[in-house]
């Protein structure tokens, strides 16, 4: 049935469009007149850093290779074997790249069979799920179809206690890594990047964010973004220290921000729905890898791929977070020396990186040199007036 519109109704919508141009024209000339100006500087909240704001300490252990992440798949016995891990400082960042890479490499195995195919996930964590999450969603044939195995679920994972912006940073060492890999790389970034945007919103745990970093050399400027320029989104350059925390050059983008404890939970739930089967358990051994009854195997173990899979060069990088309570008025990050991420769980203050530590507990002079960091940074933001 097709839609009559009348002369009448036309005139009326030109009329109303007309309206509201001539009363923002009015407004705007008033205001000229009247010697007023609107305000378009930016203003940020400070970050209220002190002692006895904080309400935990987090460490937790990166699995960083410096010849980058590991996506390749081989023979194991009469099974498939696919890795995906040592992720370094960007684990929750390229977890949708890494899956998918991952999961493209059975895809010839899984041609040869004729039978519907069952799946094992080691791990998880962010990477686990993520790729557990795929496989349902490619070859889904049933209830069971995936199972994760691990020793630990959300919300006791490495993952949970991450910082979770979204930047493919700190995941390998340039002069070591291959074209191949570079190639990998890039492709992981993209995938990731486009799958977190479609997942923006509070169910997920993921939003926009404007992202500063604080910069005191003009040439930092011409530092290229971690996974290409094109993944960071309305960037400018300012020059103004007496807004930005007296840094006289500072790069603004939006990026992505993830809050761990939801988007896990969630990703978990999603398994679950799926028809997904956790099976809370810990290997020791390939031989007992060999003897599971699911006939393609995912290895996302992280930092367990060391002793697994004798990967000696896996080794683990040291972070450490002092999380204040949260401040909702933050609506920003910062990058420095350190980092800061507001978070409804608290605001995250990090940036240590501590290779081939294995230490779990706190550091108190990292601590106070974590807060002291961030005090100074905030001395620097000029009241508003």
């Amino acid at each position: 049935m097709q839609t009559k519109i009348t002369t009448s109704a036309i005139r009326r919508r030109d009329f109303l469009r007309g309206a509201v141009q001539t009363g923002a024209s009015s407004v705007a000339l008033l205001a000229a007149r009247r010697g007023l100006a609107f305000d378009t500087k930016r203003h940020f909240a400070p970050v209220k850093v002190a002692r006895n704001r904080v309400i935990r300490e987090v460490v937790g252990l990166r699995p960083y290779r410096a010849a980058g992440f590991v996506v390749e798949a081989q023979r194991f016995g009469s099974k498939f074997l696919v890795h995906n891990y040592g992720h370094g400082g960007a684990g929750v960042t390229l977890s949708w790249g890494t899956a998918s890479l991952s999961v493209d490499l059975a895809k010839d195995f899984l041609t040869t069979r004729k039978s519907p195919t069952r799946f094992a996930v080691l791990g998880c964590g962010v990477s686990g799920l993520s790729t557990a999450l795929l496989l349902q969603r490619r070859y889904q044939n049933g209830p069971g179809t995936v199972t994760i195995y691990a020793k630990d679920l959300p919300p006791n994972t490495t993952s949970n206690v991450a910082g979770a912006w979204w930047s493919p940073t700190s995941a390998y060492e340039e002069p070591v890594v291959t074209a191949r890999f570079i190639e990998q790389f890039r492709a992981a970034c993209r995938i990731s990047n486009r799958a977190f945007q479609l997942l923006v919103g509070p169910e997920y745990g993921v939003r926009w964010i404007d992202t500063l970093e604080l910069m005191r050399h003009e040439a930092s400027l011409q530092r290229e973004l971690t996974g290409g320029n094109d993944l960071y989104y309305q960037t400018e350059v300012h020059r103004d220290p007496d807004t930005y925390f007296g840094f006289p050059f500072v790069r603004e983008y939006k990026s992505m921000l993830i809050e761990p404890s939801i988007y896990l939970s969630a990703l978990l739930r999603d398994f679950y729905i799926a028809g997904g089967r956790v099976v809370v358990k810990e290997f020791k051994s390939r031989a007992e890898l060999a003897r599971l009854r699911e006939p393609v195997i995912f290895n996302c173990t992280g930092l367990g791929s060391r002793a697994l899979f004798d990967d000696k060069d896996l080794t683990p990088v040291r972070g450490q977070i002092e999380v204040l309570l949260p401040q909702p008025e933050i609506d920003y990050c910062y990058l420095s020396s350190g980092y800061m991420f507001p978070r409804r769980d608290g605001i995250v203050l990090g940036g240590t990186w501590d290779h081939d530590d294995w230490s779990l507990a706190p550091n108190p002079e990292q601590a106070n040199g974590i807060l002291e960091a961030h005090i100074e940074i905030m001395k620097g933001l000029r009241p508003a007036a």
